[in-house]
């Protein structure tokens, strides 16, 4: 037999431990966020360069919120927004019927 234990079981052992729920959402929102702009940039057939300037950022901030790396404010979202061509919406939604 063996002592290991399966991916399943070992995520769900980490995502059980005081403070891991919000940790593992805040970067699963983050990420979600970066993909989000990288996705429409690209489509727009911007460069990371050609959006920083566009909304008065730095190419590393736009790299590092692309890949998830940094929370932004509502600010840096309307303006990254803004560039892109796009709205900024923000909903709350009960838990029960969050996805």
């Amino acid at each position: 037999m063996s002592d290991r234990t399966s991916w399943r079981a070992m995520h769900e052992e980490i995502l059980n431990r005081p403070g891991a729920g919000a940790a593992y959402e805040a970067a699963r929102i983050r990420f979600e966020l970066g993909e989000t702009v990288r996705l429409r940039r690209e489509a727009l057939g911007m460069t990371q360069a050609q959006l920083a300037a566009a909304c008065g950022m730095q190419q590393p901030a736009i790299a590092r919120f692309e890949t998830g790396g940094t929370m932004p404010t509502i600010v840096v979202l309307e303006r990254l927004a803004s560039a892109l061509g796009m709205r900024l919406t923000v909903e709350l939604e009960p838990l029960d019927r969050a996805s």
